[in-house]
């Protein structure tokens, strides 16, 4: 039976039918997706480990969400492991960083797990570190003609499917939530994956005073929200370079973004918290998702409309229910609420990535198993970066 509260949210969202708004999607759908005005989204896919959905909702004037889904090797040799891989990156100053990640973390996952020879932890940290510095060699060559790249930067959260285990790494607040069966009762628990870096945790706070104890300003209240020297939420991030590297804080940056003092070590830390799971077939499904989508909903009311919805289409669901909580805050309807043009719809929610993927333990358990071969970016057409 639907929970009171799935019932609540989407009684006034859409009819209990595949296809809702009215949207001519076909079930086979193009292989990078469909675009609907702001509503990106590939309603259905497989992936090496059971099936997908994928959606994108733009708020801000240049979408600053980037995420993908990768499907087969994860590396570059022929005989390395093959797994399915996903990445939500949550950019904040601008797409740039963002896009960067998109482009290059994957890669340098397969390029040090051909050198690794295996998947592990210390692949996925490596691969955030490269990214990273990369990036910052980017912001350091184009200082000059575009100064405003210092003050760019992304939350990143990737899952990676690989040899029956799970890793899941986070730099940031987007979040990954898995539905687990739970025991003969059979309801389906959300269980959250992913520690968050925002300021706003006291966990965060803590940890920000433990790695600066000379600065009483490392966290400051500012508009009744904390914010990392007054400035920003997150603690973790790639990019930001302003916040990482004393060379970037001094002009021709903005003098928003300029700290009156200078500082030795990185305010701000790429490397993400990792864990790793063994998958085992109480494992339903994962739901990846930035932080705009938890802004409204629960994990639980999350997990909840996954289990109860059929696979086809839910990532667009899930985006839909936050819509509907959105509009509802503002004492406004849907409909009005998609007349709003980006830019402007930012005043009422954030761009939101959702990725949806099922766990088929069947094929999770055969650790030599090879799917389909898949590669498919979230959002906006692919942009390349310093042209």
């Amino acid at each position: 039976m639907v929970a009171a509260t799935l019932r609540r949210i989407v009684a006034s969202c859409w009819r209990p039918c595949n296809v809702d708004d009215g949207e001519n999607s076909s079930k086979n759908g193009d292989a990078n997706g469909t675009t609907d005005g702001l509503l990106w989204y590939k309603d259905t896919g497989k992936h090496i480990a059971g099936e997908f959905s994928m959606a994108v909702i733009q708020a801000n004037n240049l979408l600053e969400d980037q995420s993908q889904l990768e499907s087969g090797p994860m590396s570059s040799l022929e005989t390395g492991p093959q797994g399915t891989f996903v990445g939500i990156y949550d950019g904040h100053g601008g797409p740039d960083a963002a896009r960067f990640v998109n482009h290059n973390l994957f890669n340098n996952i397969k390029k040090f797990t051909s050198e690794n020879q295996a998947m592990s932890a210390d692949v996925i940290k490596k691969a955030f570190l490269a990214t990273e510095d990369e990036f910052l060699s980017l912001v350091r060559k184009q200082w000059l003609n575009k100064p405003q790249l210092a003050s760019v930067g992304s939350c990143c959260l990737i899952g990676l499917i690989c040899s029956g285990l799970l890793y899941i790494a986070n730099a940031g607040d987007s979040r990954a939530v898995l539905g687990k069966m739970e025991g003969t009762s059979k309801q389906v628990k959300a269980v959250q994956l992913s520690s968050e870096h925002n300021a706003s945790f006291e966990s965060v706070r803590d940890e920000l005073q433990l790695l600066h104890p000379n600065d009483p300003q490392i966290v400051v209240m500012k508009h009744k929200v904390w914010r990392v020297k007054g400035l920003i939420q997150v603690s973790r991030s790639i990019g930001d370079a302003y916040l990482k590297k004393a060379e970037f804080n001094k002009e021709p940056l903005l003098p928003k973004f300029r700290l009156p003092e200078t500082f030795e070590k990185p305010i701000l830390l790429a490397e993400p918290t990792i864990s790793v799971h063994k998958l085992c077939p109480e494992d339903q499904f994962l739901v990846f998702a930035s932080d705009g989508l938890w802004e409204h909903l629960s994990n639980q009311e999350v997990v909840d409309m996954v289990q109860n919805y059929a696979h086809y289409g839910i990532a667009r669901k899930l985006i839909k229910a936050a819509l509907c909580e959105a509009a509802k805050k503002r004492e406004m309807r849907y409909s009005d609420l998609k007349k709003i043009d980006r830019g402007v719809r930012r005043h009422f929610h954030d761009d939101i990535s959702v990725i949806v993927l099922f766990l088929d333990s069947h094929i999770i358990s055969r650790s030599s198993s090879r799917g389909p071969l898949l590669s498919v970016k979230g959002g906006s057409s692919p942009i390349a970066i310093g042209d």
